[in-house]
């Protein structure tokens, strides 16, 4: 649905820009009087060689006008394209959001220049007051310009895409998004974390590999370990046709973990997509006590013995 919707804009923002460049090649087509028509049409003609010796009128303001819907409007039109291109995967999907973001700060710098040329400010010298104003920035915005070379050597080393579950610090999440400066990771609960690029250190990508859900069972020391191994060479390949949509793999015997205190303890393991894991981990606990119970094999559990004196 959301797809649709940005191919409806796309088309209009098409439409439009088709509509403005026209008008700026025919002002008598706005309903103006002939004498703002004739000011527009010079106005026009003026700026576009960038002749800087015209004084602000009605004509430039409309003309500044229209220069920032074109901006505007080539920019989403430029990010429908790139969003057409990221649909061929996660990694082109995260590098096409990010250009995405860098369009649109490049859209509002090439507005504000345009329009300041129009009404007849030199350019070379915005540009070099720009190149100033930066440099002064920069020195105060270390940490900003740390978050754009984090997030630009994430996206170029692919050590996440959107759509990945990562785990960083206390927050296991799926990314939601890959900004400029700032990484959205959404939890199991819906809540959004976001994170500047430079603070992502140390984290697990968990959507690289199948996840492995473990499970640890006791059985009563009493129990012919032989048997129970038999029992399980016969019920437990097949076991992915039960959950499909849970298991990758089949539930698999790992052998004894722990000689406790109350039991002896097996290990049971599973392939299961990160997105799931939790529900197949619960799945792989419920399968292993249902084949304990079904073979009449006891599962210890703690119990308290009174002694009663005499």
């Amino acid at each position: 649905m959301k797809q649709k919707k940005r191919g409806a804009k796309a088309y209009i923002s098409f439409v439009i820009v088709a509509i403005i460049a026209l008008v700026l090649a025919n002002p008598k087509w706005l309903p103006l009087s002939e004498s703002l028509r004739a000011s527009l049409a010079a106005t026009e003609r003026s700026n576009l060689i960038l002749n800087n010796d015209l004084k602000t009128t009605a004509a430039q303001l409309i003309t500044v006008v229209l220069a920032c819907c074109i901006v505007w409007l080539l920019y989403r039109v430029l990010c429908f394209i790139l969003r057409l291109v990221g649909k061929r995967g996660k990694r082109a999907f995260t590098i096409t959001e990010m250009c995405c973001g860098l369009l649109k700060y490049l859209a509002v710098i090439v507005a504000v220049i345009w329009s300041l040329t129009i009404l007849g400010v030199d350019a070379g010298a915005v540009l070099a007051g720009v190149g100033i104003i930066g440099l002064i920035i920069g020195f105060g915005a270390q940490s900003l310009i740390e978050d754009i070379i984090t997030g630009a050597f994430i996206i170029f080393e692919d050590q996440y895409s959107v759509g990945d579950i990562i785990v960083l610090d206390d927050v296991r999440g799926t990314v939601r998004s890959i900004g400029v400066r700032t990484t959205v990771i959404e939890d199991d609960g819906g809540n959004l974390k976001v994170v500047n690029n430079s603070d992502i250190r140390n984290f697990q990508n968990r959507s690289r590999n199948p996840s492995l859900c473990l499970c640890l069972c006791g059985v009563a020391y009493g129990t012919d370990l032989r048997k129970l191994e038999k029992v399980m060479e016969k019920s437990l390949p097949g076991s992915k046709n039960s959950h499909p949509d849970l298991y990758l793999s089949d539930i698999r015997y790992m052998g004894v973990d722990e000689l406790a205190d109350s039991g002896v303890v097996l290990k049971f393991s599973v392939q299961a997509p990160e997105d799931k894991f939790f529900p197949a981990q619960r799945m792989l606990a419920r399968d292993v006590k249902l084949l304990l119970d079904d073979n009449d094999f006891e599962i210890p559990f703690p119990q308290v013995v009174v002694h009663r004196g005499d």
